[in-house]
């Protein structure tokens, strides 16, 4: 993880020397879910035929050359073309790796394992950024950029040490046509009526973290113009706020027995939401800190909580498409969610968007609580090896 953290800071770097412009920092946020909407389609059909841990190194590989070309870009064009090559690999990496820890890990440890990479996330949200920008100082931005594909190429290495858990015979394997694309559909929307609960309760995840993901991206303007933040007291309140997730994964690692799957999928979300509440009415730097350091303090309970709720109830053999296909509705919900909001926040009061929209989350969030803590749907929370639901 620490190596997509370095290599977001020096493309933000090479972009903005490129051009001086903020707009076209920005839009390096926005090639992700573009180029979401339009893999996710397929991604899916691609990866459950195949070996996720075969997938996973080559996209750490793909990502590491591909990675090495940026210094050479001579243009925008090219450095986003590039990126959207990262962002395809990244498309696949993703769907892969949920399918191969869910096969990887027993279902009884996958709480823990979780927590702990929670916790490797939250570290590498801190720890990334400081080692980009050192490296960045002691080199230059295109050692910096060289040295972040070497980490990749280390990473990819890592994974032949992993075991192979699938047996794949190539004569089986459907060819990735238009009409398999739509059989893959079939499939996942056949288990999606058949298991509307666990559908119910995943998308709803994702329609609540639209919010939070809509107040992130107006979080530069809402505190520096709102608040009165300067950019130093900005970087300051980042920092803090990564210092809560690690401290709050660190804590959840360790005491993740302690908590049943439900509960902390509930107190995650509540928390996370009413610290979302505090940065909206905050008033000073010290408010804003209340805020942002229970929000990113619980967000690691709540991310742990759903990813294994998710494994434990998606069958293996469909959950790379299932992940993709939820994947490709969540990155369109973004894209016109944020566009909507950027347009709501140009014609009424930044300040009065933002408290709408975590007063929503809210109260969204008690009612979301309400269903996962419904007694007859507890079966659907069990850490034991009581088998997944079939297909």
């Amino acid at each position: 993880m620490e190596t997509l953290f370095i290599y977001l800071v020096t493309i933000n770097i090479i972009v903005y020397q490129l051009t001086g412009s903020a707009a076209a920092v920005a839009g390096l946020w926005i090639v992700s879910p573009l180029t979401n909407i339009v893999t996710k389609f397929w991604t899916g059909s691609f990866i459950d035929y195949r070996s996720k841990r075969k997938v996973m190194i080559v996209t750490y590989i793909m990502r590491a050359l591909f990675i090495c070309f940026i210094p050479f870009a001579p243009n925008m064009v090219v450095i986003y073309g590039i990126l959207v090559v990262l962002s395809v690999a990244k498309a696949f990496f993703n769907p892969s790796s949920m399918t191969y820890i869910a096969m990887l890990v027993p279902k009884e440890k996958r709480k823990r394992f979780n927590s702990i990479r929670s916790f490797a996330s939250s570290g590498a949200f801190i720890v990334g950024p400081a080692i980009g920008g050192a490296l960045i100082l002691l080199t230059s931005v295109e050692t910096t950029l060289w040295l972040n594909a070497l980490f990749f190429l280390f990473s990819a290495f890592l994974l032949f040490f992993l075991p192979e858990k699938e047996n794949i015979d190539k004569e089986t394997i459907p060819p990735l046509t238009i009409s398999q694309v739509v059989k893959d559909f079939t499939v996942v929307q056949n288990y999606m009526s058949h298991n509307k609960y666990v559908s119910f309760i995943y998308f709803g995840f994702i329609i609540i973290m639209i919010f939070s993901f809509a107040m992130d991206a107006q979080e530069v303007v809402f505190t520096q113009q709102v608040i009165g933040l300067s950019e130093m007291e900005y970087s300051l309140l980042i920092s803090i706020t990564g210092i809560g997730s690690v401290i709050g994964a660190l804590l959840l690692s360790i005491f993740s027995n302690f908590f049943s799957l439900r509960y902390m999928i509930v107190i995650g979300l509540i928390m996370m939401t009413i610290g979302y509440v505090i940065y909206a009415f905050s008033w000073s730097f010290l408010s804003i800190v209340v805020g942002f350091v229970i929000l990113g303090f619980f967000n690691v309970f709540l991310n742990a909580g759903i990813t294994t709720f998710f494994q434990n109830n998606v069958p293996v053999e469909i959950m790379g498409r299932v992940t993709s296909i939820y994947q490709l509705i969540q990155s369109a919900i973004q894209v016109v969610f944020i566009l909507a909001i950027g347009f709501t926040a140009d014609i009424i009061s930044l300040r009065f968007t933002i408290i709408t929209l975590a007063l929503v989350m809210l109260v969204s969030s008690i009612l979301f609580a309400f269903f996962v803590l419904n007694r007859r749907k507890v079966y659907f929370y069990r850490e034991d090896n009581t088998e997944n639901i079939t297909f």
